[in-house]
């Protein structure tokens, strides 16, 4: 039977003042950090402090012994850090250059000083550049030339901390007569029966002796012979319970056994877990484009997601429990699709167990990311082998429903003055449109492909044109108030978000002893986005008088409340156009460091407002309160019928008149009600309220800056678990900040709006002194200008 070694202890890293403890997996810069030798570079401005880190070659050493008494031993590496040269005493073992996929090598029978010598990812993407010429990017670095994460080089949300380091697991693996090589679970659901094919590759040292492989799933078990070095064993569950996604069913789970015989010896054991469940992707033609619908168990459904990256820029750091944590607070907010962006990393076992546990839908995409990638050698053949190992790799979750080509790259090349810049080089074209999906249809013919996101579905169709297949919404950000957000209804939104700062707390962590400001150094430092602060400004001088300079506490609320509205704006929209739009995925879930940014939860792990307002918006009924109707959405599994009470009120606080009317919206759809022309806000000085089912929807008609206001009065008092807020007037998106009250403080919601008399009750964990008067200093709500 095969046996492995784990090889995470006993390494070293070579450094000038002597060998460090190297922690395995790891990269140099947790090394380093480890033993005090640089800064934190999460912490002001220390960033640039270890710049010069991923400019230098480093190299990890320990003491290998590979005897055994079996007839090979193989050392594996899960995964290098990129660019590295493996010897054992001295003699080469091989050469890697491709952080994306696992190596191999045969160690019989040696023992003596294993050293693994990176060379920096900077100087071999020169090297290849200075080889295959220049391509166009988003950025200047390199990061198109090597296969290493590309965020690593630094984004408009990251810094610029180039790894190195064994970052994956390492062991040896001692076997003989014969291994699994790879074993591909092709999963589908026959009237009812779940089936679940396993094509299997071994590697041999004996080529005469006679394999055989048998598959255990549920009681059900099955045999088959091996021919030469390949074969397959196909088992049938009768009467199987499908896998869906979160809101639409369970997540049953089958483990599944797969086992390599000589005669009744066994040589090696595959197990997974894997779900049934189909998957497809609807992009037919209809009358408004093309669309671009999931299809899971025949079931159409409205995707409620948001982008991930990296939640760490040294993904070593990111345990089992953090992936769990992140996805869970995922989950909680109503989302049921998790896009993995192409700058980042094929995430490990354990996000894609999370999901599956989660009922959380994964669209993957291959690694490429704003930039023209050469097709030459040596990136030709690494693409190939870490796409075919990472398609058989993730193929057992029934989270994964999408594989991808690339983030904007047929965008960039139309639109981002590419071509011409090109002229005539490969960019990454024969990649996205014709190795990758080769791959995927090759070794996992189950799951959908899209060469792009965004992608119209093929060249007749701009590729970011909003009425064929994915769409981008960048230019509202960039360039537009977020109002204009209603101004169309693309087929899916793949990426579309709005920027605010992390909380205070981790503000405070990160820039210590600063004294904040928009413009304070610290703040610009960790501001990566072009023009970020001046988008930000533009963006509240719209909606907001302009809190007074060196008022900081207010431009926070205010940045995080525009951030909340911004993408409520977007997604009510375009859920109400439900089934022409089939989806939304925000930019972004979550945060490598604490940063300005568009996510929903910072650095630190703390929601924004933005995080409590997806609990509304992704939830499976939501009110959209439009000009002149109201939008019904019921993404639920049974009808939704009952009474909606609409009210014209006035800023001021009277109620001006009311109406009640019946509703009925059938299961997985939007009903759409007029609003009666008499409760129509008549001016900037009045609003309308829409309450149903203890769903609040509300619409003002006039920016912020041009209601007036009364001074917001209300009363604070604590509850258990929190505190109590009753409203003498209205008061418009209050906000308790409970990490101003305690670093480790979380409140269970976001922003509310009381009218007079009304009462919320914010909870509040990890608050170790409650004190209404100090609760009180932490709320924020919108008031007249001062």
């Amino acid at each position: 039977m095969l046996q492995a070694t784990s090889l995470t202890e006993g390494w070293t890293l070579r450094h000038p003042d002597g060998p460090l403890p190297a922690a395995v997996p790891g990269c140099v810069h947790t090394d380093l950090l480890a033993a005090g030798l640089i800064p934190d570079p999460f912490l002001g401005r220390n960033e640039a402090e270890v710049a010069w880190v991923g400019r230098r070659g480093w190299t990890y050493e320990r003491v290998l012994d590979a005897g055994s008494g079996q007839e090979q031993t193989d050392l594996v590496f899960d995964g290098l850090d990129t660019v590295a040269e493996i010897l054992l005493d001295g003699r080469p073992l091989g050469r890697t250059r491709n952080m994306h996929r696992t190596h191999r090598f045969d160690v019989t029978g040696l023992s003596g000083r294993l050293t693994v010598r990176f060379a920096s990812a900077y100087a071999e993407a020169e090297a290849v550049r200075g080889r295959v010429g220049e391509r166009p990017g988003a950025y200047a670095e390199p990061y198109q030339y090597v296969r290493k994460m590309a965020c690593s080089f630094g984004w408009d949300w990251g810094p610029a901390l180039v790894t190195a380091g064994i970052w994956r697991p390492v062991r040896l693996e001692h076997w003989s007569t014969a291994r699994l090589a790879r074993v591909r679970p092709l999963v589908t659901v026959e009237d009812g029966t779940g089936v679940v094919e396993l094509r299997v590759d071994v590697e041999r040292t004996r080529v005469e002796a006679p394999l055989a492989v048998e598959a255990t799933i549920d009681g059900v078990t099955a045999r088959a012979a091996l021919d030469g070095t390949r074969g397959a064993v196909r088992l049938r569950v009768p009467e199987a319970e499908l896998w869906w996604p979160r809101g639409y069913g369970g997540q049953p789970l089958y483990n599944v056994e797969l086992t390599l015989l000589h005669g009744d010896a066994a040589l090696d054991v595959w197990r997974r877990r894997i779900g049934f469940r189909s998957v497809a992707l609807d992009t037919s033609a209809d009358a408004h484009g093309t669309g671009f619908t999931l299809v899971v168990n025949g079931e159409r459904l409205f995707a409620r997601g948001v982008n991930w990256i990296p939640d760490d820029v040294f993904p070593s750091r990111i345990t089992r429990a953090r992936y769990r944590e992140r996805l869970a607070q995922a989950a909680a907010a109503g989302v049921d699709l998790v896009r993995v962006w192409g700058g980042g990393i094929y995430e490990s076992e354990d996000f894609y167990d999370a999901c599956d546990e989660l009922g959380l839908l994964v669209w993957q995409d291959f690694p490429f990311a704003c930039a023209a990638y050469p097709e030459e050698q040596p990136l030709r053949g690494e693409v190939e082998a870490e796409a075919r190992e990472n398609v058989v790799r993730l193929m057992p979750h029934p989270s994964l429903v999408l594989w991808n080509g690339n983030n904007e790259n047929l965008w960039g090349f139309r639109d981002w003055a590419w071509e011409g810049r090109l002229a005539g080089e490969s960019w990454g074209e024969g990649y996205y449109l014709g190795l990758l999906p080769r791959v995927v249809a090759e070794l996992d013919p189950t799951r959908p492909y899209t060469a792009g996101s965004p992608w119209s579905g093929s060249w007749d169709h701009h590729p970011n044109d909003p009425a064929h297949g994915t769409h981008h919404s960048w230019e509202v950000w960039n360039r537009e108030d977020w109002a204009a957000y209603r101004a169309s209804v693309p087929r899916f939104v793949a990426e579309f978000g709005w920027q605010a700062p992390p909380a205070y707390a981790t503000l405070r962590r990160a820039l210590p002893g600063e004294r904040l400001a928009a413009d304070s150094p610290g703040m610009l430092h960790h501001q990566k986005a072009d023009d970020g602060n001046g988008k930000l400004a533009r963006g509240l001088e719209r909606h907001f008088v302009p809190p007074h300079a060196g008022d900081f506490d207010r431009w926070h609320y205010l940045t995080q409340v525009n951030q909340a509205r911004a993408v409520a704006a977007g997604i009510e929209h375009w859920r109400s156009h439900w089934p022409v739009c089939a989806g939304t995925v925000l930019w972004q879930l979550n945060d490598c460091w604490p940063v300005t940014s568009w996510a929903a939860i910072d650095g630190d792990g703390r929601e924004k407002p933005l995080y409590h307002e997806l609990c509304r918006l992704y939830a499976d009924r939501l009110l959209a309160l439009r000009d002149a109707s109201l939008a019904v959405v019921n993404q639920a599994a049974e009808r939704w019928s009952g009474r909606v009470l609409l009210r014209r009120m006035s800023v001021a606080g009277p109620e001006l008149g009311r109406a009640e009317l019946p509703f009925t919206a059938e299961r997985r759809t939007v009903a759409v009600l007029d609003v009666p022309r008499e409760l129509r806000p008549a001016g900037p000085e009045e609003f309308l309220v829409a309450d149903a089912d203890g769903l609040r929807a509300t619409r003002f008609p006039a920016p912020d800056r041009d209601i007036p206001y009364v001074v917001p009065e209300y009363r604070v008092a604590l509850a258990p678990g929190g505190i109590t807020v009753t409203a003498r007037t209205l008061v418009r998106d209050l906000l308790l900040q409970a990490d101003r009250l305690d670093a480790a403080a979380r409140a269970d919601r976001g922003l509310v709006t009381l009218l007079p008399g009304e009462s919320v009750t914010i909870g509040v964990r990890g608050w170790k002194t409650p004190d209404a008067h100090a609760a009180r200093t932490a709320l924020y709500c919108l008031e007249p200008p001062r």
